[in-house]
């Protein structure tokens, strides 16, 4: 029973050490996400800036299985350079060692203070006091783990079976570095690992080379998950992910090879919990002192061992973007029409998706609006940066000006596709989630305003391509019909809910929402006929009457 219960405790810190892991990768996105990506992408112009980039990302995430993850997202949508983003990993396995140093004295005390200091900033509204107080109760939290762990462990200090066990384990290196590996690759943290292995070095029961084997394990567990993750990313990310395990493996290898000759080193009663922390950032920072030289064969090395197409394992991001169209200027700008019809085509299968759902109640094709959006900010990023290369000198002004008219197409149409996203899609998920219905009258008003929406995104390509006077005119009609009609079914709710239906009431917020939403998709729409509007003389500079 005493046995079960150790193991218990044991199980519930390591836990708790764990969760504020996580908490506290969560505080720091939601307080400093952006600023950390921003500093990230633009710190990684040469391998020593970038190294550092590494450390102090991951100083602040508390991961560099975290830093992995990002750093491989990065290299697959081209932001950071491969050679680069190994230069960061060996910086982010140094700055994961630092954290375990840091968490190495004894600053339990600290735990009720920052917890007591994280609920009080988290009752604030703002964003990045909610990242704050996360960041202050995760600290707490794993500050809190690592004094029950020590607590926990007492008791093996005195057990004959702990004993017997770790003796079998120091005779058996390969398992020791196996064993460690393993628990690092399923907790995802090679830094959890490693403040439990120093726990179990205060209890008692492990010398100093099983503790070198158990660290060099527990690095190399912490770089399987990246390699799972990059799976999705595409050649290049897995690269990435491989590379920095290959490094960690070199390293376990060298310690299997040399821990008997590197414990002759220490001096007799050397803290064993001190040895651990210690070991691992020595062994982090040995590996970048060797490989950070040797980058570029790393990199080059990887490729070859990992050869095949760069986008493999992902579709492709644009299909009529022609980069030898670029040498001409008129070619290439026909490319980006064509490519900008085709995210009006996808912006169009996102409406007739949401419209099925919204009837059907399937969720399953919210997901699916959801990729479809991926795919539109893919795409005219992708549009932005090869217009954006075209020589404009070399075109004339009517040429150039149909180029701005391009961009702003496309841009209007990544609006469309975050609106129906972040507003239209989730609306409906939310009515799913809670069983709602509208009423009858109110369906048929939501669904004549996304037929008419549907329509008008049919007649704004066909304006985008024809740049007809008399078809934009029609566009700019039928904005001013759904602004009537989205004016009447707000007046007609607002009367159904005076009258107190049932339906009305349970998807009040949810109408409004939703023809409000329809109404400014249509505005965005209606854009690409402004200019050629205004250049035909059609178009009043203001609605506003003269005093």
């Amino acid at each position: 029973m005493n046995s079960t219960l150790l193991l218990i405790d044991l199980l519930g810190a390591a836990a708790l050490l764990l969760w504020g892991l996580r908490l506290l990768k969560s505080g720091v996105n939601v307080a400093f996400g952006a600023q950390l990506r921003h500093f990230l992408s633009a710190s990684t112009r040469n391998r020593f800036s970038a190294f550092g980039a590494g450390l102090v990302t991951t100083l602040a995430l508390q991961s560099s299985t975290a830093m992995a993850v990002v750093i491989s997202s990065f290299v697959a949508q081209e932001l950071v350079a491969p050679m680069m983003a190994q230069a960061v990993m060996l910086g982010a396995n140094v700055g994961t060692a630092l954290v375990a140093q840091i968490l190495a004295f004894d600053l339990h005390w600290l735990a009720p203070v920052l917890i007591l200091i994280g609920v009080t900033v988290g009752s604030r509204k703002s964003r990045r006091s909610r990242g704050l107080s996360e960041i202050a109760v995760a600290i707490g939290l794993m500050l809190l783990s690592l004094r029950l762990m020590n607590e926990a462990t007492g008791p093996m200090r005195d057990s004959t079976a702990v004993a017997a066990f770790f003796s079998l384990l120091g005779n058996a290196p390969i398992v020791a570095v196996a064993m460690a590996a393993t628990l690092a690759a399923l907790s995802a943290s090679s830094l959890a690992v490693v403040l439990f292995i120093m726990s179990l070095a205060v209890a008692g029961g492990i010398d100093a080379q099983l503790c070198l084997l158990l660290v060099a394990g527990a690095n190399v567990g912490g770089a399987m998950p990246p390699v799972m993750a990059a799976a999705a990313e595409g050649i290049v990310a897995r690269r990435v992910a491989v590379s920095n395990l290959t490094v960690r493996l070199f390293g376990a290898l060298v310690v299997l090879l040399a821990s008997a000759r590197i414990v002759g080193l220490f001096p007799t009663g050397i803290d064993l919990a001190q040895l651990t922390v210690q070991a691992h950032l020595g062994f982090n920072i040995g590996l970048a002192i060797l490989f950070l030289p040797l980058i570029g064969p790393l990199t080059r090395m990887m490729a070859h061992f990992l050869p095949g197409d760069t986008s493999a394992g992902k579709p492709p991001v644009t299909q009529h973007l022609d980069e030898a169209a670029l040498s001409d200027p008129l070619a290439a700008l026909a490319s980006g029409m064509r490519e900008t019809l085709r995210v009006g085509d996808l912006v169009e299968q996102m409406l007739d998706m949401t419209l099925i759902a919204l009837k059907s109640n399937d969720e399953e094709l919210c997901r699916k609006v959801l990729k479809l959006d991926d795919e539109v900010d893919a795409a005219v990023r992708a549009i932005k940066l090869y217009l954006a290369r075209v020589d404009a000198a070399k075109l004339d002004e009517g040429s150039r000006h149909q180029l701005n008219a391009v961009m702003d197409y496309a841009i209007n149409l990544e609006h469309v596709g975050d609106i129906v996203d972040s507003s239209l899609s989730r609306l409906t998920i939310k009515k799913i989630e809670n069983q709602l219905q509208y009423s009858p009258e109110g369906m048929r008003e939501i669904e004549e305003l996304f037929s008419d929406t549907i329509d008008n995104l049919r007649l704004a390509q066909n304006v985008f391509i024809n740049r007809d006077p008399q078809i934009a005119r029609r566009l700019m009609e039928g904005k001013v019909s759904i602004r009537r009609k989205e004016r009447r079914s707000v007046e007609r709710h607002l009367a159904r809910l005076q009258k107190r239906y049932p339906d009305t009431l349970q998807t009040t917020s949810l109408h409004v929402d939703v023809v409000r939403d329809l109404k400014r998709i249509n505005s965005h729409l209606t854009s690409v006929a402004a200019p050629i509007l205004e250049e035909a003389g059609m178009l009043r500079e203001s609605r506003l009457r003269k005093a």
